[in-house]
């Protein structure tokens, strides 16, 4: 039995609601066992003081693209894209179909490290490289591994590569998924792009794994208003509708962006009790219009789609943005999506995650934050807007281990996989412009 004490810890908690108190947590086997103070050590017992350090359950990146890693500071496209189908087929699509094993690793290691320094402990990726398929979903695993990142992997099938890469990407899904579902640290869902890019087929093809599985479709969800568009026009139907039609409105299913839904689409997922992701940097970025977060209910997310896994640049850009829309919603909507995210890493593994109860994963996440004002249960969301930053994050837990302590990583070194992913970038990029 692997059993340890943090003591004089701070800790803090956003869901189900704000909670603050000092107190020691006693961890057995990776799981959190008991808090309170003051706990005496048992016989063996290793003991950690934190002196009064902010204790956090670790964040979840609800939806992300880690192979968009290596993309930071590469060369633009020819022409400047004018949309947003103009801006996948002139980067994104080019990127993915550039990746080979090294690429998709060395993204993987690059985009999972900065995760741990930002405080993330799960990840939930959704994977795209069509040259690449058959094992792709095994090296993200690897590399998270490595690292020691829980994550939920899924393949980006799609129709757009024709029918033997459809296929793949369906048996990847269908293989790497139906071998996991007992896994402690890594899971899988079924992945899909988006109904614009799927076939009637395809779809059915990705109700019956799911349903096989017993599991939910990871799928972007008119990020653009052109795949509500295409849809319909090409189609008959509109998005969660086709989506329904062959069984894929799940409760374990996760549906990224939903900007461009109707407000009877929204509540059709809304009954399904599926997962709705707000990624606001991606969306402002790309300017696809802004998500109506009063919608999305209680089964609501923040994702970063591809953009550094930063979950506090990503709920401040969440705030900010939302004090632009009309209806504005409050900081407890946007709070909640941050802290919800461990809700769905919760159902994917079927164990409590993101909670400083008896019972829960270990995931947790130690803050060097020195509050110049008063700091309380009710005020915590509020320091955490305005306050807290991933500079700020000094040691991480996942599953009762530390993967970072004192900013250096425990399992991995960091300026190894750094000194080689410059290289293994500049390659990608290369054979993007071929």
């Amino acid at each position: 039995m692997n059993s340890l004490i943090l003591k004089d810890a701070l800790c803090g908690s956003l869901w189900p609601t704000p909670a603050l108190q000092r107190c020691d947590v006693r961890i057995v086997d990776g799981t959190i066992a008991e808090c309170g103070a003051p706990l005496l050590p048992g016989p063996g017992e290793t003991v950690e003081n934190l002196q009064g350090a902010l204790l956090l359950p670790g964040f979840v990146c609800a939806h992300t693209h880690l192979y968009s890693s290596l993309s930071r500071g590469m060369p633009g496209p020819a022409a400047e894209p004018h949309n947003f189908t103009e801006i996948l087929a002139s980067i994104w699509w080019k990127l993915d179909k550039a990746l080979d094993e090294e690429s998709i690793r060395a993204s993987a290691l690059a985009g999972g490290l900065e995760a741990v320094r930002c405080g993330v402990t799960t990840m939930v990726d959704h994977h795209a490289s069509p040259n690449a398929i058959p094992g792709s979903l095994s090296i993200i695993e690897g590399a998270l591994e490595t690292i020691g990142l829980r994550g939920v992997l899924c393949y980006e099938t799609s129709d757009r590569d024709g029918p033997g890469r459809r296929d793949q990407g369906l048996r990847e899904n269908e293989e790497f998924a139906g071998s996991r579902r007992n896994h402690a640290m890594v899971r899988g869902l079924v992945g899909a792009h988006a109904s614009f890019t799927l076939s009637d087929d395809t779809l059915r093809e990705l109700g019956t794994i799911v349903e096989r599985l017993n599991t939910g479709i990871h799928i972007h969800a008119a990020e653009d208003l052109a795949d509500a568009d295409v849809t319909r026009a090409r189609f008959g139907r509109g998005i969660v509708e086709r989506l329904q039609d062959h069984g894929l409105l799940r409760s374990r299913s996760v549906f990224a962006h939903c900007i461009h839904l109707t407000e009877e689409e929204h509540a059709a997922l809304r009954t399904a009790r599926a997962w709705m992701i707000h990624n606001p940097r991606s969306n402002m970025n790309n300017a696809v219009g802004h998500a109506p977060l009063h919608r999305f209910g209680e089964r609501a997310a923040l994702g970063t789609d591809g953009f550094p896994p930063d979950m506090f640049e990503e709920v401040r850009s969440a705030w900010f943005r939302s004090r632009e829309a009309a209806p504005r919603v409050g900081a407890d909507v946007i709070i909640g999506m941050l802290s919800r995210g461990t809700m769905l890493a919760s159902e994917v593994f079927g164990r409590p995650i993101g909670t400083l109860q008896p019972g829960a994963a270990a995931d947790l996440v130690v803050m060097d934050y020195l509050a110049p004002t008063p700091l309380t249960a009710e005020n915590l969301p509020f320091h955490l807007l305005f306050g807290m930053r991933s500079a700020m994050v000094r040691s991480v837990m996942i599953n009762g281990t530390w993967v970072m302590r004192d900013r250096a990583f425990v399992r991995v070194r960091e300026e190894e996989v750094l000194r080689t992913t410059p290289q293994a970038a500049a390659r990608l990029w290369r054979k993007m412009h071929e």
